[in-house]
């Protein structure tokens, strides 16, 4: 995908828009698989560069309003623009110098939003007065009550894969990048962040009215699912000299503890892969509704209060975002066909980083479970035939896009030798910075510049088989975990019907949890069950990890005294990976989980963000 340069772009087959001029602050792919269904923009035609927000936050009508200035680059006879805009209220359209232009909001389709034609008349910027709706579907606006300290209200967004359109009015497709800046006015008494860098200082500037401004600049292009905010009563805490945590107080001495090695993992993440380009990595651990381990928002990554366990086992979620740092956020998908080279190259990344600062035991425990994960659900999707195991195209359920597709490379690193293998990928970081990719695209890069036409390795890596293909190759690697071994002897004791007291499972990890109580058989007695929860603590466990499997286990023996605890979790925990799984394992009970199913539903849905909310209702309808 050889890009920006116009003789370079006709032979190519890239885009002669990005090509016009040598300062175009990013390029597009137009290659057929390049082409992003999920969004209205046409961006051969005009697309956008840079944006400018200014937006008054308002808690009492849960709304964002102000404007938005996007910066455009057009072709030479371009007469329009297309946005995507979801649900927003556009109240005016001019261009940098106030003269009104046309526009027109199509149809709203249900999955993407409605396309935002503006007639440029000329333009080369344009502002849009408008305002988000209450039910914006990146927005979550907590009360009080739903915050560590019960005291302040609380707003976060959540921008992947395509909902950044419902507050923002751009072209929201990752292979669009777009610089941006934005100043955020809020309550006094709050604070705002953003993935970005802080030009207003971590307090603001005070307003006459009592309320509070905050500007932030990311001058790198990015791809504009990665432009995040969040507002609420947030505290600071530095950790090193390029990284902090921010959070609510009650939360803050917890999250310092547990991150205390993210420096390390900066300095072991640079030395792999080479320099982190972003300035600063601070993190955010927000209010349990968050729907993700993490989410790698540039400068701010984004982290679920799950993960504070007190031993830094999952501390992997820091890891795995750091990653996407390289892998996702400086070379990204250019649509969510390919989003394997966002996740699976992101989660080969971050275990490569375990390593480094844990030692090739830990790293072997975390890869482990990955192939655990990879073949429940290979098997959940089909099979070997399951069309949606396959790494380029839609997702299918579970996490096939990370695990199969650090596998994939896994494998490479194992037939060509790590150092050949390190020496490519951080080459291959270099030579796409800042630029969108795709599957063909990377199959392309990695035939040039690793397989350099060598016949005998091309035949043994696979590649084809491994990017379109169903199911998993038979080269695939699985590393073993000696700790987890040890687990798995207690386990087939336990299964074969020795005493849960035998067990003895005090300083397990996270992962030894996981790896032992997915391994007991899904038919078990009341008595049985009984025995483990009462040795174990699993109803009553701090560990949101353990709680979750332990409920699983439950919930598919209909175990009615883990009820109460299956409603307090649901009611408290909002990610969708530990949430998830309970309510689909309570639609296969039949009419007895349907019916604890919308019970649960009902009491806690406005505790999930509308992401997962969308996610559980597709489950309970059976879709």
């Amino acid at each position: 995908m050889r890009m920006i340069l116009l003789a370079a772009a006709l032979l190519a087959g890239a885009s002669p828009l990005a090509a016009q001029t040598a300062t175009a602050p990013a390029p597009i792919l137009t290659t057929p698989e390049a082409k992003d269904v999920w969004t209205h923009a046409d961006p051969e035609v005009a697309r956008v560069t840079h944006v400018s927000l200014n937006l008054d936050v308002d808690f009492a009508t849960r709304t964002l309003g102000g404007t938005a200035t996007l910066d455009l680059l057009t072709a030479k006879n371009a007469q329009s623009i297309v946005l995507d805009a979801d649900n927003l209220a556009i109240s005016s359209v001019t261009d940098a110098n106030g003269k009104p232009l046309k526009w027109a909001v199509g149809d709203a389709d249900p999955e993407l939003g409605s396309a935002l034609t503006v007639e440029l008349d000329g333009a080369q910027r344009i502002v849009l007065a408008y305002r988000s709706r209450p039910g914006a579907n990146a927005l979550q606006w907590l009360p009080p009550e739903m915050t560590a300290g019960k005291t302040k209200p609380y707003l976060f967004s959540q921008g992947q894969a395509i909902l950044n359109r419902s507050w923002i009015p751009t072209q929201d497709s990752p292979g669009i990048r777009q610089t941006w800046d934005a100043t955020l006015t809020v309550p006094g008494d709050l604070v705002a962040v953003m993935s970005g860098e802080k030009l207003s200082g971590d307090k603001g500037e005070a307003l006459p009215d009592g309320r509070r401004r905050f500007r932030f600049r990311m001058d790198k292009p990015v791809p504009p699912y990665l432009i995040a905010f969040a507002v609420g009563d947030l505290k600071f805490r530095s950790l090193g000299p390029r990284s902090g945590v921010w959070t609510e107080a009650t939360m803050l001495d917890a999250a310092a503890r547990e991150f205390g090695d993210v420096e390390k993992m900066i300095d072991a993440a640079s030395a792999l892969y080479g320099p982190y380009r972003w300035g600063r990595y601070d993190m955010l651990v927000l209010p349990p509704s968050f729907p993700y381990g993490g989410m790698e928002n540039p400068m701010l990554t984004f982290l679920t209060p799950t993960i504070i366990t007190g031993d830094r086992s999952n501390t992997d979620v820091v890891a795995h975002e750091l990653a996407h740092s390289w892998s996702g956020n400086l070379v990204t998908n250019a649509t969510w066909s390919d989003s394997w080279l966002n996740e699976g190259f992101t989660t080969y990344f971050e275990n490569r980083i375990m390593e480094a600062l844990y030692g090739k035991e830990r790293a072997a425990m975390y890869a482990d479970l990955d192939w655990d994960n990879m073949m429940r659900d290979i098997d959940a999707n089909g099979g070997q035939t399951g069309a949606k195991t396959r790494l380029h195209g839609a997702p299918g359920d579970g996490t096939v896009d990370y695990t199969k597709g650090s596998n994939f490379l896994r494998m490479i690193e194992t037939t060509v030798g790590r150092a050949r293998w390190d020496a490519y990928l951080k080459s291959y970081f270099d030579r796409h910075a800042f630029q969108p990719q795709t599957t063909a695209g990377f199959l392309t890069d990695l035939r040039e510049n690793l397989l350099k036409g060598d016949p005998a390795l091309e035949l043994s890596l696979q590649l084809d088989r491994w990017s379109y293909a169903a199911g998993l190759p038979d080269n695939a690697v699985h590393h073993k975990s000696a700790t987890l071994a040890a687990v798995d002897a207690k386990l087939v004791a336990f299964n074969a019907g020795g005493p849960a007291r035998a067990i003895a499972p005090e300083g397990w990890t996270t992962q030894q949890w996981l790896r032992f109580l997915n391994g007991i058989p899904r038919t078990q007695s009341a008595a049985r069950l009984k025995e483990l929860d009462e040795t174990l603590g699993l109803s009553v466990s701090t560990n949101a990890y353990v709680r979750s499997a332990w409920l699983e286990l439950a919930i598919a023996n209909r175990y009615e005294p883990a009820l109460p605890s299956l409603r307090q979790f649901a009611g408290t925990v909002g990610r969708g990976l530990l949430i998830r799984p309970l309510y689909t394992g309570l639609k296969r009970q039949g009419a007895w989980g349907d019916a604890i199913a919308h019970d649960l539903f009902a009491r806690s849905r406005a505790t999930y963000h509308p992401v997962v909310a969308s996610g559980i209702e597709k489950i309970i309808a059976g879709d």
